[in-house]
């Protein structure tokens, strides 16, 4: 048992370096992580009643529209994105995240990650890799009755949304996610 453990454990750390290791001339071009970042926009600001606000109250916003997750008993996720500084695209990233655990099957889901204040926003971006919850951490932010989000009780410094097409996700985290700048 404990060899099929160390194993799946082997495996794991596999996946997650060869997708890490995405050489850029297969990753996304900017156009297309540019579409797909305005598509995803869209889709949060009709998802989301007050999501428009929230943004104009973010100093910048990371979006990923297409985050793939995958797994068998070893599981692996991977999607490419934007950073959004005053309604720009300043800078692409990756994020990348293992698990061990009981899990079968695929999804793809979107991720917004907001950036409510200057210094969170500082000490992102002067991470080399930055990793949810050791370098900071993310509040997943969940809807109320109605679909809408209370943000005038918002106070944490960075705030993250999960959602697919059929809209917000429950029961996922950003813990555990390395997000990467990319050189494009």
């Amino acid at each position: 048992m404990q060899s099929l453990t160390i194993r799946s454990i082997l495996i794991l750390l596999a996946f997650t370096v060869s997708l890490h290791n995405i050489p850029t001339a297969d990753a996304a071009s900017k156009a297309e992580i540019n579409a797909k970042v305005s598509a995803t926009m869209t889709t949060f600001y009709s998802t989301i009643k007050s999501g428009q606000e929230l943004a104009n109250k973010a100093v910048a916003i990371l979006v990923f529209p297409e985050v793939f997750k995958a797994g068998f008993v070893a599981g692996g996720e991977y999607g490419e994105g934007a950073m959004l500084e005053g309604g720009k695209t300043t800078a692409y990233y990756s994020t990348v995240a293992a698990s061990i655990g009981f899990q079968l099957g695929a999804q793809v889901k979107s991720q917004v990650i907001m950036f409510m204040t200057r210094d969170s926003l500082k000490a992102f971006k002067a991470s080399k890799g930055w990793k949810a919850g050791v370098d900071g951490s993310i509040a997943l932010i969940t809807i109320g009755a109605g679909g809408d989000v209370d943000t005038n009780t918002i106070k944490d410094p960075i705030i993250g949304f999960i959602f697919s097409n059929k809209g917000l996700m429950y029961n996922l985290t950003f813990e555990g996610a390395k997000i990467t700048k990319m050189e494009k």
